[in-house]
């Protein structure tokens, strides 16, 4: 009898970490809205080939660690456990987790501000949402946004971060350069513009993201790939900074509003569509609005720009609004 005992708290205790390990993988697919463990495994995978790829490990071990921490955050003060199991506490923390080591040197200081950054998002991001749930809305990815720009702000007056990876703070430069458009060049741009939706400089990894996406909801994976497209195209028509539209930079904001409206938000329809199309194109612009205002305090926008035109674009609460249905309620979209 005392070896069934055994046996079955043996099993509930795999049982529980299994849960805990898919719970935290949710976290990493909820940045693009996936509740799928097997999308946030994917997106890890792609973050390590290019954090690896690109001479920055760190990144890639800094998402682990954000998204960890974040998760657990979650479960320290009292809320609700279904955000958890939802991957909802973690998908801001692993943000952080890519943004600190981007943009601040490998040092021990950055990690416990890492650690205490992506806790705090999850903390954040339930106030944040109080304070918009009147307007039906809630703070997609602003609690990273917020918290990660007043640290970058913060690691300016501290001797000990030395942010030696940010941008010197000055006036907007006058843009010059070439693009080579050729269409080896294009697609490259295109699957970057996806890649950086976690601060990855890396064509693979935006393939890994979307096949992520692919697996749990094709109609995700879609407009994924037209949101960077159509970002990528109103760059080169406008003739933004060429290295800036070859490292994808304008083209993660446009990809998670396109999700946003497209399939996550909106009922999917023809007119809802045309919305999408409507926003994405709203998002480039306020990309190039947001890059010359952060530009003289030497920051990055982050994710800003999709949040700022997601909120514009889900305020209206036209007839086609909707929650939509889920992709695809198989095996794979339920892990």
């Amino acid at each position: 009898m005392a070896e069934q005992v055994t046996i079955s708290k043996t099993d509930s205790s795999s049982k529980n970490f299994f849960d805990a390990v898919k719970y935290t993988l949710r976290g990493a697919g909820q940045v693009m809205f996936q509740e799928s463990a097997w999308t946030g495994l994917l997106f890890l995978a792609g973050i390590f080939w290019g954090s690896y790829e690109c001479g920055v490990p760190q990144v890639g071990w800094g998402a682990v660690v954000g998204v960890i921490v974040s998760t657990l955050a979650g479960y320290i003060l009292p809320g609700d456990a279904s955000q958890g199991q939802q991957g909802l506490y973690g998908f801001n923390g692993i943000l952080v987790g890519c943004a600190f080591p981007t943009f601040l040197p490998d040092t021990w200081l950055m990690w416990v501000a890492l650690v205490l950054c992506a806790m705090t998002t999850t903390w954040v991001r339930t106030g944040f949402n109080n304070v918009m749930a009147p307007w039906k809305v809630n703070s997609l990815t602003f609690p990273f946004v917020f918290m990660t720009w007043m640290f970058l702000f913060a690691a300016r007056e501290l001797g000990g971060f030395e942010p030696t990876s940010l941008s010197d703070a000055s006036l907007t430069a006058t843009l010059s350069g070439t693009l080579d458009t050729s269409f080896g060049h294009l697609v490259v741009y295109w699957l970057k513009g996806v890649a950086q939706v976690f601060l990855v400089n890396s064509w693979v990894t935006g393939i890994f993201f979307l096949v992520g996406l692919a697996l749990c909801s094709r109609a995700a994976a879609v407009w994924a790939a037209v949101g960077s497209a159509e970002a990528l195209a109103l760059a080169i028509l406008f003739k933004a900074d060429p290295s800036s539209i070859a490292s994808g930079l304008y083209g993660f904001s446009p990809v998670l509003t396109a999700i946003a409206l497209g399939c996550t938000f909106y009922k999917v329809n023809v007119r809802s569509a045309v919305w999408t199309l409507v926003g994405v194109a709203v998002t480039f612009f306020i990309q190039a609005g947001m890059n010359a205002v952060m530009t003289p305090y030497g920051l990055p926008t982050l994710t800003g720009p999709f949040c700022v035109a997601t909120w514009l674009f889900l305020l209206p609460r036209f007839s086609f609004e909707s929650t939509a249905d889920k992709a695809d309620h198989s095996f794979w979209g339920k892990l």
